[in-house]
C-alpha cells in the first residue's frame, strides 16, 4: 500500500532532448527569454532543473504549452494512408536579470581584426 502512495523521482536528464527554437535578449522592460521544444512528458520543474544543473543558467520562470501532432492523409492508387506527426511541448523559459545577452549573433574579435586589416590593404 505504501508503494502506491510514494511517487518515483524521475532523473533521466541526459536523454531529454531540448531544441532551442527562439531566443530574445533582455531589454529595459523585459527579461531574456528562450523557447525550447521538449518532450511532452517533461514537467516545468524538470526543464528548470535541466537548465540550471547542466548549463548553470539562472531560470526564473518556465511556461509550457502542449501541441498535438498534425494528422495527415496520403492517397495512393489503391489505398488511403493516415499518419500523424509526434506530439510535442514548447517551454518558454524566462531568465534572471543577470542574463542580458543570450549569445545569439556572437562576434569573434579575431575575425573582426582580420577583416579590418584586409579592408585597410
Amino acid at each position: 500500500m505504501l508503494a502506491k502512495v510514494v511517487k518515483k523521482f524521475r532523473m533521466w536528464m541526459p536523454t531529454m532532448p531540448m531544441t532551442l527554437i527562439d531566443a530574445k535578449n533582455a531589454t529595459a522592460t523585459s527579461r531574456a527569454k528562450a523557447t525550447f521544444r521538449v518532450l511532452p512528458r517533461m514537467t516545468k520543474h524538470e526543464v528548470k532543473e535541466y537548465l540550471t544543473k547542466i548549463y548553470d543558467l539562472p531560470v526564473t520562470k518556465v511556461n509550457t504549452m502542449n501541441y498535438m501532432g498534425k494528422r495527415k492523409r496520403a492517397t495512393g492508387k489503391r489505398k488511403v494512408i493516415y499518419y500523424k506527426y509526434r506530439d510535442f511541448k514548447k517551454a518558454i523559459v524566462t531568465f534572471d536579470d543577470s542574463v542580458q545577452d543570450l549569445g545569439l549573433g556572437v562576434r569573434i574579435p579575431e575575425l573582426e581584426q582580420r577583416e579590418a586589416e584586409d579592408q585597410e590593404l
